[in-house]
């Protein structure tokens, strides 16, 4: 029924109803009042830089823990698993960076691929590269507590 009514009122009314509505949005529209910014204080925190983090995920996999690394740890010396396309010099910056320690040495082990077998199928270990890093002395990282 509401498009019969249009037609019955006369041009002037519908006019008028525009008006109103105009009126209505320009009475919604509040003036914008500037507030200005408080000023903070800020905590500078010392994060570590893009490029770094870049280093050590990009270096390191995870702690290779067994019973002959967690032997090595007490003399100062840790094992870490690390992707096989990483060099020493990558490897001892990245420890660097992840555990704020002194490397002395550094040296990688490829541990290669190994047969298995299960029932009649035949397949392979996967194998991985292996860092043994050497620390300065007094210093310590901390993968699992030692005794």
């Amino acid at each position: 029924m509401a498009l019969f009514d249009i037609f019955k009122r006369g041009k002037q009314e519908r006019k008028s109803e525009k008006t109103e509505k105009k009126k209505v949005k320009e009475i919604k529209k509040a003036p914008q009042v500037k507030v200005e910014k408080e000023e903070k204080l800020e905590v500078k925190k010392k994060p570590r830089s893009a490029k770094k983090t870049k280093i050590i995920y990009g270096v390191l996999k995870r702690p290779h823990i067994t019973e002959k690394a967690t032997d090595l740890a007490k003399n100062g010396k840790y094992t870490f698993k690390v992707y096989s396309r990483a060099n020493k010099i990558e490897i001892k910056k990245a420890v660097e960076a992840l555990c704020d320690v002194n490397v002395l040495s550094v040296n990688v082990v490829n541990i290669h691929r190994k047969q298995r077998r299960l029932g009649k199928t035949r397949g392979f270990k996967s194998g991985f590269k292996k860092a043994v890093i050497q620390i300065k002395k007094g210093q310590k990282i901390e993968i699992l507590p030692t005794t």
